[in-house]
């Protein structure tokens, strides 16, 4: 199992009822939950990902269970992790899910390829 499952549908049930555009996407060996076609959060084993305000990084990095997201050795301000083990009452996951839909109103979508010029095109 990549990702955690109970995660995720404890997720979904915040997210969909509340949103039309949601589209849910495989990736980065978990299950991410795109809204109006942004990135919002993602679900991985044992932890949720979760795009926010990066105005907000440094308050939420107090919080407990919440690590910054680093790939690349240097952290991402706007995603952070949070340990699942914190995510345990409806309330809890609530809280997070609630940053991620709050900023994805003002979030850029990811700027998606455009075809070249004479390709993709039908004349």
């Amino acid at each position: 199992m990549p990702y955690n499952e109970k995660l995720a549908d404890r997720t979904r049930e915040i997210i969909s009822p509340a949103h039309k555009n949601v589209e849910e996407k495989k990736m980065f060996g978990g299950l991410c939950f795109m809204v109006n076609d942004k990135m919002c959060v993602g679900v991985e084993q044992e932890r949720l990902l979760v795009r926010l305000d990066p105005a907000r990084y440094d308050e939420v990095m107090e919080k407990e269970g919440c690590k910054p997201m680093n790939f690349t050795g240097k952290p991402m301000k706007g995603f952070v992790f949070v340990d699942a083990d914190v995510l345990k009452t409806k309330k809890q996951l609530e809280y997070w899910v609630g940053l991620a839909l709050e900023f994805n109103k003002r979030a850029k979508a990811s700027s998606k390829k455009k075809p070249a010029a004479g390709k993709g095109r039908k004349k």
